[in-house]
């Protein structure tokens, strides 16, 4: 089984962004975790980030029959990218969809997310960690 993990724009600048409220974790301690639990779960794990929406578009797009499943944190295309939601429900590949903060309790922009209603789940708040049971919840949803 493989699972491409996908970051979009500023997660590159976890570990100094807003600390606060991203934590200090970087992105690449996130990828690294998740490549050790995916070797756990007996599962392949690819992470890509891109600030670019095309670019993250076309990585769905290549899922495709190359991909079991995807996490995703799309960043703030999550709350505006209908390109990005019709290139998720187009390759038809399932995906989670994951927050470091609790989107539902910021501000009113961020309290929608156009990436749902395609979600097998949406996992927000837990901070970095959220990406590794986004990624355990989705293989074994896979799996049953």
């Amino acid at each position: 089984m493989k699972i491409l993990v996908l970051s979009g724009p500023n997660l590159n600048l976890l570990g100094t962004r807003e600390p606060h409220l991203y934590g200090t974790t970087t992105l690449a301690d996130i990828e690294r975790d998740l490549v050790a639990v995916g070797a756990e779960l007996g599962v392949s794990v690819e992470c890509r980030q891109s600030n670019h929406e095309g670019v993250l578009i076309d990585l769905i797009h290549g899922a495709k029959g190359s991909a079991d499943g995807i996490v995703i944190n799309a960043g703030a295309y999550s709350h505006t990218s209908l390109a990005i939601r019709d290139a998720l429900s187009a390759v038809a590949v399932p995906y989670a969809e994951v927050h470091l903060t609790n989107i539902f309790a910021r501000e009113p922009e961020r309290r929608h997310t156009t990436l749902a209603a395609g979600a097998r789940a949406i996992l927000c708040g837990f901070g970095a960690p959220g990406y590794a049971l986004a990624l355990r919840g989705l293989v074994a949803a896979l799996r049953a």
